[in-house]
């Protein structure tokens, strides 16, 4: 998000066969069922394996592990191969001091500090695990940073990066481009542009995918509105303007059942929840002043919410769909954007207003660290976490 004061002074086939043989190989419940009389079609080919994809799903989507729980591989600790020998650090983009600041976890200190382009927003792990890119958004740059030794490699020019996220598929990289107002989407991997798609409201900022990845979520913070876009066709679909007067639409995350999308919004001090499907008028939960940062925790039960204008993270119970919990940071603060260590016992914040990082005991809500960083901490990510493949922003995986 950059609508404050640190942003505001630096932004001006297959063949069709018979349904007896479909119906033999596993075929979905869209096929049409008519009898084959009189072929031997079946009888002489032998039965093909179901297909590993969901036939509703967007096509070359991992599979969904289980249907009810879309964070189902994010469990404590469970790693990808891909990641399982990267040292496991936490990532802090300064706005303010165009640098990265690394932390490590386990003793709580800043190990190196990494200097990037003009502005970096968000650190945000690849759809592939092997990358993580800086958004240098006024440095119009992505820098990577490879994520097994912690050096920075080449920039890659990206026009106004705020934001960066991967279609489920993996094959595109979807920028943010708040202000060109547009969503850019560009090779997952060479960053190279595919398309662009041109949006009205002002602000593009976060988003989430739904459970079929056939469509997602977009926040727009300064107009206060929320995009509904096409996937497979990159195009926006629906759009609405959120029932508050001056609404700041902030992080954007789905639920476990994948029914339901929450969005934070900073001055409506709360979370809209939205039926993604439906596109219907969401309504708003009151969670604290300044809500800004989702996070799911590696149970699937709670939502860690991070209110920035009063240094305080509320917890949300889906299986209870209430709030439940408030943890006050003592002394203050401004948490904002974050992520869940791998074993899901520890949760990482920034401190946008404070040049400094919080570590919260996820059991107690404890605070366990308290560490200062460069100025403007932003998009946090710890990394590495559980999951198979990215989605973007600072860690959303499954």
């Amino acid at each position: 998000m950059h609508a404050n004061p640190l942003r505001r002074t630096l932004l001006v086939g297959a063949a069709l066969v018979s349904l007896t043989l479909l119906a033999a190989c596993g075929a979905d419940s869209g096929d049409h069922a008519h009898e084959a009389h009189g072929t031997k079609a079946a009888a002489v080919r032998p039965p093909q394996p179901k297909k590993k994809t969901d036939a509703h799903g967007l096509p070359g989507m991992p599979p969904v592990l289980d249907p009810h729980d879309i964070y189902a591989a994010d469990r404590p600790n469970q790693l990808s191969p891909v990641v399982k020998d990267f040292p496991s650090r936490v990532y802090v983009p300064n706005t303010l001091s165009d640098t990265v600041t690394v932390i490590d976890p386990k003793t709580y200190e800043v190990i190196d500090t990494i200097p990037v382009g003009h502005q970096p927003q968000h650190v945000v792990p690849s759809w592939d695990l092997r990358t993580l890119w800086v958004n240098n958004d006024l440095g119009n740059s992505l820098t990577p940073i490879d994520p097994r030794t912690g050096r920075a490699g080449k920039p890659v020019q990206v026009h106004d990066p705020y934001n960066l996220y991967f279609t489920p598929d993996g094959k595109y990289a979807v920028v943010m481009a708040s202000m060109d107002r547009e969503l850019v989407f560009r090779d997952a991997h060479t960053m190279k542009r595919v398309r662009t798609e041109p949006v009205s409201c002002y602000g593009v900022n976060h988003a989430d995918f739904s459970a079929d990845g056939r469509y997602f979520i977009v926040s727009c913070e300064f107009s206060g509105e929320l995009l509904k876009v096409d996937t497979e066709k990159m195009k926006v679909v629906a759009q609405e303007k959120l029932p508050f007067q001056g609404a700041m639409p902030q992080d954007v995350k789905l639920s476990p059942d994948g029914k339901r999308f929450y969005i934070a919004d900073m001055v409506a001090d709360g979370v809209w929840i939205l039926d993604g499907d439906k596109f219907t008028r969401p309504t708003l939960l009151p969670t604290g002043k300044g809500c800004h940062g989702l996070y799911v925790s590696r149970d699937s039960r709670e939502m860690y919410i991070s209110n920035r204008g009063e240094g305080t993270i509320s917890i949300f119970d889906f299986t209870k769909n209430r709030l439940t919990k408030k943890w006050h940071l003592p002394d203050g603060g401004s948490p904002d954007m974050g992520g869940v260590s791998a074993d899901g016992k520890v949760l990482w914040l920034s401190g946008r207003y404070n040049a400094e990082v919080y570590a919260i005991d996820t059991r107690t809500g404890h605070q366990l660290a308290r560490i200062k960083v460069g100025s403007g901490p932003h998009g946090l990510a710890v990394y590495p976490q559980p999951g198979r493949y990215s989605l973007g922003h600072t860690g959303v995986f499954r």
